[in-house]
């Protein structure tokens, strides 16, 4: 085989949306999907000496073993390991400590963390969480009141989207680099000091508690909460749910809304992870 072979193993159609991507400029098998979700030119892996293993996002499922959405067949961790050099090198999504502890004497690198990922991953999410708010919502988002907490990749890629469609912005802030660069981007900045709560919808961007029980109460009961934080998130969901105010925790959303661009984008990640590893494609 070829160095610079790839396994891509379980996932959803993120990881074959990467295989079909990939597989332009690398060798490429797939294993833990079914077939018939198969993109043109891929297969199941021949070989035993893959250069690489790429695992889906998250890559474990609730037993151990390989997350495999897409398939009825469960995946071990000992079944793929067989399949790869001792030496491999294994990209994942959120890699934390069992993962680790799985794969022994292999160096784990988490695709998630690379900032080209998280740039390019912000527009399809804040696409997805526009699209959750227009179907949740009674009213247009032409001129309903937004509020956006944090204003990083994601929280700046809602405010472009948004003033598409006319609606009212402010955006929590808790400095003035936060303020500045709301106004750059012409959205109105606010303390939580100075914070109204008649918003239509809040869309949260930050992974820490901002909306407890207290802050929740004071909102509009009919206030639509759209969470965008990784986990722990940022509100309260269970006295959201117990004063009656409707949140959704939209974990994964590019993965969910359009998962040919997440897989094309985890893709040009591990391209350039694989060179930056002094590999190189075969084109």
């Amino acid at each position: 085989m070829n160095r610079n072979s790839i396994l891509i193993a379980g996932g959803d159609m993120r990881q074959l949306s990467c295989a079909a991507s990939l597989i332009r400029k690398y060798p490429v098998a797939v294993i833990g999907s079914d077939r018939t979700h198969y993109p043109d030119g891929l297969d199941a892996p021949e070989n035993d000496c893959f250069d690489y293993l790429v695992l889906p996002v998250p890559p474990l499922d609730e037993d151990g073993n390989v997350s495999t959405p897409l398939s009825k067949e469960e995946l071990t961790i000992e079944e793929v390991t067989e399949l790869i050099r001792p030496d491999a090198l294994v990209l994942a999504g959120r890699v934390d400590k069992e993962l680790r502890e799985r794969f022994p004497g292999h160096r784990l690198i988490d695709y998630m963390e690379r900032e080209e990922l998280c740039l390019s991953n912000a527009i399809p999410t804040a696409e997805g969480a526009v699209q959750i708010a227009l179907e949740e919502l009674p009213v247009t988002l032409s001129g309903a009141k937004v509020l956006i907490v944090g204003m990083g990749r994601i929280g700046t890629a809602l405010a472009e989207i948004l003033k598409g469609f006319g609606a009212d912005i402010s955006v929590l802030i808790r400095d003035m680099k936060g303020a500045a660069r709301a106004r750059i981007h012409g959205i109105t900045p606010v303390y939580a000091s100075d914070m109204s709560y008649d918003h239509d919808v809040v869309f949260n961007t930050v992974p820490g508690l901002v909306f407890s029980r207290d802050v929740l109460g004071r909102f509009k009961a009919d206030t639509l909460f759209i969470d965008l934080a990784s986990k722990p998130g940022g509100i309260d969901f269970d006295s959201a749910s117990q004063l009656g105010i409707k949140t959704i925790w939209a974990l994964g959303l590019p993965g969910r809304t359009a998962p040919v661009t997440a897989g094309n984008i985890i893709a040009d990640t591990i391209d350039a992870i694989i060179r930056e590893e002094g590999g190189s494609s075969r084109v």
